[in-house]
């Protein structure tokens, strides 16, 4: 026979789980975001590099929310022992349906251990460009010089060719020119080396350089290279641009002449 008592005694039981367990999770987040917090302000923590922190971080993150789920399920009467057959066989199927997360993941340590770049460094890799913002777990995010944000698999970049413009403290800025057949070659060269010279970003040593490096029927082409320090590199990149321009002007050397092509 229906007994109403039982039932509601199953319903209260019920009632009062769930709103243990939805306390469980208010009071959780917030113990998990002070555990975060403290870790965060450890001076041991502090004095790792900001690539490692943010990385750790992120793990610290996902293991201890793992924690607060499973306390929440164990405390809605779900059996432990059925909970781990549960996360085994999960664990197989999520597995094989994510190996491209579980590279990326990979990915992630591997990029910690060697660490070809770090937060800040200037890179490109994997079709990517731009200053590198975060190392999570599974993504590195660029920041692109027009400020747009690139998510890129870690998985891609450890199979990936990697140019760090970062990593050195010099860097060299390499710029052609052209001008018409029959300029006076010494003459290019001498205005080339003189803007050079007066760049207060450029050193000194190893000295700028500006040579005839090649040239057609209408045109000489002129190759200048200047050190700079890395931050440097693309403020003295557009000023000799302009400048070099300027001057060539100002020194009455011409532009390479028009090819005109006759119709037949």
């Amino acid at each position: 026979m229906f007994d109403i008592t039982v039932v509601g005694d199953i319903l209260i039981e019920a009632l009062a789980k769930i709103i243990l367990a939805l306390l469980v999770w208010i009071i959780g987040r917030i113990i998990v975001n002070w555990l975060l917090k403290l870790l965060e302000n450890m001076k041991a923590f502090k004095r790792q590099e900001e690539t490692l922190r943010k990385f750790l971080l992120s793990a610290a993150k996902i293991v201890l929310y793992v924690i607060l789920v499973v306390s929440i399920i164990g405390i809605l009467g779900v059996p432990m022992a059925s909970i781990i057959a549960v996360l085994a066989s999960a664990g197989l199927a999520i597995g094989m349906a994510m190996q491209g997360s579980l590279s990326n993941f990979a990915g992630g340590i591997m990029l910690l251990i060697f660490k070809p770049f770090k937060v800040g460094d200037y890179i490109s890799a994997a079709g990517g460009e731009g200053t590198v913002k975060e190392i999570n777990l599974f993504y590195t995010v660029l920041n692109t010089i027009d400020n747009k944000a690139v998510s890129i698999p870690n998985g891609s970049l450890m199979n990936a060719n990697v140019t760090n413009m970062s990593s050195e403290e010099l860097r060299r800025v390499d710029l052609t020119f052209g001008c018409a057949k029959g300029e006076d070659v010494a003459k290019v060269q001498q205005v080339m080396l003189d803007v050079m010279a007066a760049d207060k970003l450029v050193l000194k040593d190893p000295a700028p350089f500006a040579r005839l490096s090649g040239g057609s029927n209408e045109a000489m082409e002129f190759t200048t290279r200047a050190w700079c320090k890395s931050a440097d590199y693309w403020t003295v990149y557009f000023d000799l641009t302009q400048a070099i321009t300027e001057a060539l002007g100002r020194a009455g050397v011409h532009a390479p002449a028009l090819r005109v092509v006759a119709d037949k």
